[in-house]
């Protein structure tokens, strides 16, 4: 069953309106041999930061296995895809129904230097055996909003599907600019309504995403909802600034995320759910609404906890570090309540840079579930403006902290 936003207890918002280029090493391909980084000078980023060499197995252990056996190869352009401008939906999903019915494994081809336009679709599973999605052209949203209206509030939706793999140096186009100019963001004579997210992965175990640009969503980019042992890399995701609610990476229910080497720059709500053992490394984040971001709805219960932060450059970032448990996106205020996600063990480590917002660092936590065990090791962000460096301070309310190092700006105690 699709799980409805408002059931989302934590985000880990990478960025909130637009991105830049990933970082980090690709592993060679038989399908795609060359190195991923043809977007990389594009945004404005020159050089690789410096950033020590990292063993995620400090944080938590698990080991992700995809195949054992040499896969099957299948096109899409095998099944009726034209790459034409019209919609080759049913040619994918006849590809992906060939592939997740194979024995012996498959990896299912979208072939480079072609655009291929797709309505929603759930790529379901289980599947026989482990699938891979090799993206190497284009897959671009359909703009048709009646093509949405019974896929709530998703475009790819990949359903239970095991030892998977999406990857490829390709681009996922989610097309938003119409519902951009839809948005109750944006004009707000219109009423508020849901736009699609434009990849999700809902109770995928053993997930790898990697080394792809996924760019415009309609609303959200990416959201891991209910998975376990995931590893996300090489991941650029990209939009314009003044695209309403775009934001990067959601992390939902989530156990054992390693999201890693990624630059991002931008441009009823009392549920339980859990998240822990989350990793986000080695990453840049510029022109963003937030940088590394825990909220939490109001009213909610269960927890947020293991997560760390670490080797993160910021430039021009508002809201840098954010920790909200009183999260409310209505005009009206919302009523306080007593119970709250509790968040706990969180490391923010080596994160330095510009903050666009005079708060750089806010931990705005619940009075009846203070955040507790929040580490910060190394951590430097100044205003953005050079003249006026006195101004960048943290605001801190209902937070239990430790510090390592030198620590700016500090919480006032």
């Amino acid at each position: 069953m699709f799980l409805k936003p408002h059931c989302l207890p934590l985000f880990i918002t990478l960025f909130s309106l637009s991105l830049s280029s990933c970082l980090g090493s690709y592993r060679e391909h038989p399908l795609h041999p060359k190195p991923y980084h043809p977007y990389f000078h594009t945004f404005g980023v020159s050089n690789k930061p410096n950033y020590p060499t990292l063993n995620s197995a400090d944080l938590f252990n698990y080991n992700i296995e995809i195949r054992t056996s040499a896969p099957k190869i299948v096109n899409v352009d095998a099944f009726g895809a034209k790459a034409n401008g019209r919609d080759d939906s049913q040619a994918f999903k006849k590809a992906w129904k060939y592939a997740c019915s194979s024995s012996q494994g498959a990896t299912l081809v979208v072939p480079k230097k072609k655009v291929y336009h797709l309505k929603p679709i759930d790529f379901s599973g289980p599947c026989k055996s482990a699938i891979s999605l090799n993206i190497q052209g284009t897959i671009k949203a359909t703009v048709n909003h009646s093509d949405y209206e019974r896929y709530e509030g998703r475009w790819l939706y990949f359903d239970k599907v095991q030892n998977l793999r999406v990857e490829g140096g390709g681009i996922i186009n989610g097309n938003g600019r119409t519902w951009w100019e839809n948005s109750c963001k944006i004009n707000k004579a219109l009423p508020c309504k849901e736009a699609p997210t434009a990849v999700t992965f809902n109770e995928c175990n053993n997930l790898i995403v990697a080394s792809l640009l996924i760019k415009n969503a309609q609303q959200m980019h990416l959201s891991f909802r209910k998975c376990v042992n995931v590893k996300a890399f090489n991941l650029l995701v990209k939009a314009p600034g003044h695209s309403p609610n775009t934001d990067g990476i959601h992390v939902t229910e989530t156990q054992n995320i390693n999201i890693n080497n990624c630059v991002i720059g931008t441009g009823a709500r009392k549920s339980a759910a859990y998240v822990s053992n989350v990793l986000v490394n080695n990453t840049i984040l510029s022109g963003t609404t937030n940088g590394v971001r825990i909220k939490t709805w109001q009213g909610g219960s269960g927890y947020a906890r293991n997560i760390r932060f670490q080797n993160i450059v910021m430039y021009n970032v508002s809201n840098p570090i954010i920790i909200d448990q009183n999260y409310c996106d209505q005009q009206k205020p919302c009523p306080k309540q007593v119970s709250a996600v509790r968040v706990s063990n969180v490391l923010y480590k080596n994160i330095r840079g510009t903050s666009a917002s005079r708060v750089a660092m806010k931990f705005d936590c619940s009075k009846s579930f203070p955040c507790r065990g929040i580490f910060l090791q190394d951590v430097a962000l100044r205003p953005q403006e050079e003249e006026h460096e006195d101004i960048a301070k943290a605001s801190c309310s209902n937070v239990r902290l430790s510090y390592r190092g030198n620590v700016s700006p500090p919480c006032s105690s």
